[in-house]
């Protein structure tokens, strides 16, 4: 005859489970699926590599449309090394960013922006 105790672990155990299994799934998702994907022109202004236990390399590319007009800032995150590598010897040239968008990743673990990078080409 079975326990009743072990029986509500038993059916806590596979609950918790399921939980766990839905939220990999769900970042999978979030990471495979790219919600939009486009590219940004400019100068790199400021990437390094930040996060306290999960390191991250972070961006700001300025977009300058006409000369004497307000600049934007384009933010973004990068998870490969090979990619952030190009970024970082591209530095001080005018480049095209290829970037994803992966709305709705739960951590910023992957990032601290919406926007992963890609692909990187200098603008000669």
């Amino acid at each position: 005859m079975e326990k009743k105790g072990s029986r509500a672990a038993g059916w806590i155990t596979l609950i918790l489970l399921i939980l766990i299994g839905g939220f990999v799934l769900y970042t999978v998702a979030a990471l495979k699926w790219s919600y939009s994907t486009g590219e940004r022109a400019g100068y790199v202004q400021k990437f390094s590599k930040k996060g306290w236990l999960c390191k991250t390399w972070e961006g700001e590319l300025v977009m300058v449309s006409m000369p004497g007009t307000m600049s934007e800032k384009f933010i973004f995150s990068v998870r490969s090394d090979a990619v952030a590598d190009q970024i970082g010897k591209a530095a001080g040239k005018r480049v095209v960013l290829v970037y994803e968008q992966h709305k709705g990743l739960p951590t910023s673990c992957f990032g601290e922006t919406e926007y992963f990078v890609t692909e990187v080409r200098i603008i000669e």
